[in-house]
């Protein structure tokens, strides 16, 4: 029973590296398909909005992991 938990980890660990980062992601995406409409910008603006979001969540991931990566291992 224990090489399914590993198989399954295996394959959760394909797909997903950093779960913050993925769900961070996620939450983003939806509050622009159902906030960011409401708000009645510009197809420009929401754009510029979502990648620029988008690449501030990818910075603190870089972040994190480089914090994580300086720390010494106990």
């Amino acid at each position: 029973m224990n090489w399914i938990k590993t198989i399954s980890r295996e394959i959760y660990g394909l797909f997903v590296d950093d779960g913050v980062f993925a769900l961070a992601i996620l939450l983003w995406l939806a509050i622009v398909r159902w906030i960011i409409p409401r708000l009645n910008l510009p197809a420009e603006a929401t754009g510029v909005i979502l990648f620029a979001v988008l690449a501030l969540i990818l910075g603190e991931s870089v972040l994190r992991y480089a914090r994580r990566k300086q720390s010494p291992r106990n």
